[in-house]
């Protein structure tokens, strides 16, 4: 897979996705809005790898949009009739939004390696990750507010999951850094380390353990988890009751027993690709 915007390596059931362009400090063009999703559709639908993990090159994880994307007038078009325009510009911002939640949708847990400055539209791509681990100088930010403009691609909508509902709005209405040391106080990264380094290899040994287990069990305990942050207990039960009726087969725990028994590691078959069942033949 070749991208402008990132780096794709599956080794071991694991897909390393980098963000690639360091030295314009990883920033969200029209090109990284457009591969986003691409490249987590296409690992997923491939489904030779069990887990995302999502880093970056350089000083910085992300600063961001990039703001050529507001001064190209084939993505956004705000002169002419209003109404016209105001349908074009909620279209727009659906297509971001839908960048991101990419992270959200596929079978596959998605760890993120943050260091350096992850700003305004980074920190809501994080926010849609499963996890996020850290170094000592990253720090959050929701920029958007300081350029006068309201977030607008999920972070005030996502991040009031991962944090107290204060320090969210604390940081949406000031716009201010939000340190490594407070992210991992209140729970919204998962460990901060000292170097990129330290924080890749842990990362990656998470990612290994994730991909040791069932790719199946752990597929529907994304799927579980990901309905009961946004329904009801009760719904939530109902949900996983049926889920379970209808994936449910011995043949993992059967493998794993088996494993056990001869003190090894058990094996398991992928998950299926994803087929595009009505695409005409060639």
């Amino acid at each position: 897979m070749s991208y402008t915007c990132f780096t794709v390596d599956i080794q071991d059931h694991i897909a390393h996705v980098r963000l690639s362009r360091p030295n314009e400090m990883n920033t969200m063009t029209q090109d990284f809005w457009r591969e986003l999703p691409e490249v987590m559709r296409t690992i997923d639908k491939e489904a030779q790898a069990r887990v995302i993990v999502i880093s970056s090159e350089g000083k910085h994880f992300c600063a961001g949009m990039d703001l050529s994307v507001f001064s190209n007038p084939k993505t956004v078009q705000l002169s002419g009739d209003p109404g016209r325009v105001g349908e074009n510009l909620r279209r727009f911002v659906a297509q971001l939004q839908d960048s991101l939640s990419s992270l959200e949708d596929i079978r596959l847990p998605v760890l993120t390696a943050i260091q350096g400055g992850c700003i305004g539209g980074a920190t809501a791509m994080v926010c849609s990750a499963d996890s996020r681990y850290c170094t000592e100088d990253a720090y959050f930010t929701i920029k958007e507010t300081e350029l006068g403009l309201t977030a607008d691609v999920g972070v005030l909508q996502r991040m009031p999951n991962l944090l107290p509902e204060g320090i969210v709005r604390e940081l949406a209405y000031t716009g201010r850094k939000f340190s490594a040391q407070e992210a991992k106080e209140f729970g919204f990264v998962n460990k901060v380390f000292a170097t990129q380094e330290a924080m890749l290899d842990e990362v990656m040994t998470i990612a290994k353990h994730i991909a040791s287990n069932s790719p199946l069990a752990v597929s529907g305990c994304k799927e579980m988890l990901n309905y009961a942050r946004d329904h009801s207990v009760k719904d939530s039960l109902n949900y996983m009751a049926t889920w379970q009726a209808g994936m449910f087969r011995p043949n993992d725990m059967m493998k794993i027993f088996a494993a056990k028994a001869q003190k090894a590691q058990p094996e398991f078959e992928n998950v299926w690709p994803k087929k595009d069942l009505f695409k005409a033949e060639s």
